[in-house]
């Protein structure tokens, strides 16, 4: 079984900011699987498919941001899941609009949702896709963070989360984010 996480923060107000673009990735991931992303559980919304002859657990946190790492622990705790099992889906400022990163494991760089995760996984060796949101210009960062994409920005957005998709199908698919890097990093 895999684990999809997609960061987030709940709420009409945060649905279309900057900092839901990892679950902006989840909801599309759900509609190509043919599920929804509903049930309450985990402090979260959950939702199952299968990809191939994997199980795939698809989770939107409903936390808020800064506390993300509680949710997860919970679905990893109840599935007997490692952090070799789950990849993480979140926006990223150091990277340019509308490209993607997958990585292996790394520092939080500031991203409190994943201060959270390592914080309550004790590790910080889990796969994650970073999709870049730009880094903004004479704007607080929070701010930034908070504020809905222009059209034009959602448009970019968009394609880098078709694109990530294919990425986390090749994750769940071969259970190794080297080849999701190697492919799609860029």
């Amino acid at each position: 079984m895999k684990l999809i996480v997609g960061l987030g923060n709940p709420g009409t107000q945060y649905r279309n900011t900057r900092h839901n673009a990892g679950f902006f990735l989840v909801d599309e991931l759900a509609k190509k699987l043919g599920v929804s992303v509903e049930q309450s559980k985990f402090k979260g919304l959950i939702g199952e498919a299968r990809l191939g002859q994997e199980k795939v657990l698809l989770l939107k946190p409903q936390t808020y941001m800064n506390l993300s790492g509680e949710s997860i622990r919970a679905a990893m705790e109840w599935h007997k899941l490692g952090p070799e099992d789950i990849l993480v889906a979140y926006d990223d400022m150091d990277i340019e609009l509308g490209k993607i990163k997958f990585r292996p494991k790394g520092r939080p760089g500031g991203h409190n949702g994943i201060k959270s995760i390592i914080a309550h996984l004790g590790t910080d060796e889990f796969a994650r896709l970073k999709i870049g949101i730009g880094r903004p210009q004479g704007v607080d960062v929070v701010s930034y963070v908070l504020t809905n994409f222009t059209q034009d920005e959602r448009s970019e957005i968009d394609g880098a989360i078709l694109k990530g998709i294919e990425g986390v199908d090749c994750f769940i698919e071969t259970s190794n984010i080297q080849e999701s890097m190697n492919k799609f990093n860029g």
